[in-house]
């Protein structure tokens, strides 16, 4: 089809031409687009897709979030937050499948290839019924909640991992009576009297019904970790919010848990 014609002296578009002059037009301006926006890419600028657990989501990561903007006025920085099913397994699943850049979680197996670094602590604490006989204790020795049954974490989550290592150390298995991902679900299983828990410690404990003993015996800290995948290239804008996480941290791990 003839994309001009000659008007007397004059050469004009015809009716084809017209048309293929929008499309490219519009094609040019969406190259200009993405070219622009690879030039902010290399400045540090653009979006940082992040997963995390839910615990994290109330103060840490948005904190964290909310540091790094106000360090950076006047750049074109975007975040994307996002949760999934609140799993570890899940969470690194969408970071190896690249749907995060960095993901804030319990430590990911040490055969699985990440790049971990411990970003963040809580306490592991054991909760049970007010009326149950381990209620009027301070301190607990892990030993003592084994004639008891437990409402545990699913197999998938990081935190079930904790607290097998964590019997696994007295050379001992929980008597598990239910089975549960989210910590907020175990923590009202067991103000129900559905059994004991073990679970981090979080203010939501302070407002049910249970009684918060802290565990002597093994001595454990449950850490968080800021993962990544060395097998993906990550932006500018990634890469310094990485280096700024582990600046202004309170919990800080100067080695890489990478395996």
């Amino acid at each position: 089809l003839p994309l001009f014609e000659r008007q007397g002296r004059n050469t004009t578009l015809t009716r084809f031409g017209e048309q293929f002059l929008k499309t490219a037009e519009a094609a040019l301006e969406e190259l200009d687009s993405g070219v622009e926006e690879l030039k902010r890419e290399a400045r540090g600028e653009g979006l940082i897709r992040l997963g995390f657990l839910r615990t994290l989501g109330t103060e840490f990561v948005p904190k964290l979030a909310r540091g790094y903007l106000n360090r950076n006025p006047g750049k074109d920085i975007r975040f994307t937050f996002a949760t999934g099913n609140g799993l570890t397994g899940d969470l690194l699943k969408g970071l190896e499948e690249r749907k995060y850049d960095l993901v804030f979680a319990s430590k990911p197996p040490d055969n699985a290839g990440f790049e971990a670094f411990a970003v963040e602590s809580q306490d592991i604490v054991l909760i049970t019924p007010r009326a149950h006989p381990l209620a009027n204790r301070h301190s607990v020795n892990l030993a003592d909640t084994l004639e008891y049954p437990i409402v545990a974490f699913a197999l998938n989550s990081g935190m079930r991992n904790v607290i097998d290592d964590m019997y696994a150390r007295i050379g001992a298995q929980p008597r598990i009576a239910y089975q549960t991902a989210e910590d907020q679900v175990v923590a009202g299983l067991v103000a129900q009297g559905f059994g004991i828990g073990i679970v981090p410690y979080m203010d939501l404990l302070l407002r049910l019904d249970v009684k918060i003993i802290q565990i002597a015996s093994p001595a454990w800290e449950r850490n968080f970790y800021m993962i990544s995948s060395p097998r993906t290239f990550t932006s500018p804008a990634v890469r310094d919010f990485k280096k700024y996480v582990l600046e202004t941290c309170a919990v800080q791990v100067g080695q890489s848990a990478k395996n």
